[in-house]
């Protein structure tokens, strides 16, 4: 369907230094401007922010410091990007809370008042979770078709919740599932280990820092070293150990990863 505008639209998304508004900088940029006519003008540039990205940020945007050392910094390019955007409305994904409040105060240091009173804000994240609600009272209401009364007392909730187990397993028997990739994992069965292998992923620690592979190996699930091998990975770049266990992960993601290192040192 085609989008009925009366004003282009840039949809945008940042990649940062962190989450901070008032301290952090914006590394990369990306508008996408959609024209009333539907044509469509992109704009991508990476910025130097000046500051050192620390290597928490890297490791999610894969932007590091010797990316961006000499690109311009978005004071330079400032005025560029008012220009590229114009008087389009702006929108995105989480950008309400996000991507426009930083946005503005870089432009803000930049010594530039972006305007937003008389724009559009339009946030595809706000809307989704809007219209398909994801708590207990939407599943029941879906699953059994009755409104949940005293919602948030632990029983009538815990209750509920059974309610909708046993009617997913009645509504969903006998078909196909995919997981949230998109992969058949299976026909779903009245049967709880069944289940229960279907919709646990194969992870190694309980945050999903690590999970299995194909062959069971241990891999990264996150960052730079994303689908390879812990034992390899340690092997290679020992110092990632020693920056994992001084960082902010679980206990629960440091003691598995402790145990493939240890388990790799005594297969040596």
């Amino acid at each position: 369907m085609k989008l009925n505008l009366r004003n282009s639209i840039s949809f945008f998304d940042l990649e940062a230094t962190g989450t901070n508004v008032g301290t952090d900088r914006i590394v990369e940029i990306s508008i996408v401007k959609l024209h009333p006519d539907q044509g469509r003008e992109i704009y991508t540039k990476k910025v130097n922010p000046g500051i050192p990205i620390p290597l928490e940020a890297s490791l999610i945007h894969g932007i590091y410091d010797k990316d961006v050392k000499n690109e311009p910094t978005f004071k330079d390019i400032a005025k560029e990007i008012q220009a590229f955007i114009g008087k389009s409305d702006l929108g995105g994904f989480n950008v309400l809370k996000y991507d426009i409040p930083l946005l503005v105060e870089e432009f803000l240091r930049a010594g530039i008042d972006f305007d937003i009173e008389n724009r559009n804000l339009l946030d595809a994240q706000k809307i989704f979770f809007m219209m398909e609600k994801r708590n207990l009272t939407a599943a029941y209401k879906f699953y059994c078709g009755r409104t949940l009364e005293n919602a948030h007392s632990a029983e009538a909730d815990t209750l509920a919740t059974l309610d909708v187990f046993e009617a997913q397993v009645e509504r969903y028997q006998g078909e196909e599932m995919e997981d949230l990739q998109g992969n058949k994992v299976g026909i779903f069965q009245n049967d709880m280990k069944k289940i229960h292998d279907m919709v646990n992923e194969k992870m190694v620690d309980l945050a999903g820092r690590f999970v299995f592979n194909s062959q069971g190996q241990e891999i990264f699930n996150f960052g730079k070293h994303k689908g390879k091998t812990i034992e390899q990975t340690l092997k290679e770049e020992p110092g990632y150990y020693e920056w994992m266990m001084k960082g902010d992960f679980p206990l629960d993601t440091k003691r598995k990863l402790t145990q493939v290192k240890l388990r790799g040192f005594n297969n040596r």
